[in-house]
């Protein structure tokens, strides 16, 4: 079974940038697209974007697109979220998850907060 660690997290602010780092522990983790995740106190989770198992495709939510950047080492079994330009409403926990099948997250983070102060 894959486990995932999410690292990176923490207080910025507001325009500042956060690297954010998924480690995995199973072989299988480069077979599987992978997704960053964020929730809010009292939102609903949000699907900030993925990136293909061969890293060559990426996709993001409007809301990030264009400051955030998803990449991946499967080499080192490490996924990665770069966050520019952070806003206060990027404040969240951040968690990364497998797609094991389209549009199914099996394996997910235990979470890493981030908060972005004005």
């Amino acid at each position: 079974q894959v486990q995932l660690v999410e690292s990176g997290g923490g207080l910025v602010q507001a325009g500042g940038s956060l690297r954010l780092s998924c480690a995995a522990s199973g072989h299988t983790f480069s077979n599987y697209a992978m997704s960053w995740f964020r929730q809010a106190p009292g939102k609903e989770r949000e699907h900030v974007g993925g990136i293909s198992w061969t890293g060559g495709s990426t996709w993001y939510a409007d809301s990030v697109k264009g400051r955030f950047t998803i990449s991946r080492d499967n080499a080192k079994n490490m996924a990665y979220l770069q966050m520019n330009s952070l806003k206060v409403e990027d404040t969240g926990v951040y968690y990364c998850a497998l797609e094991t099948n389209p549009y199914r997250y099996d394996y997910w983070g235990p979470g890493t907060q981030v908060t972005v102060s004005s």
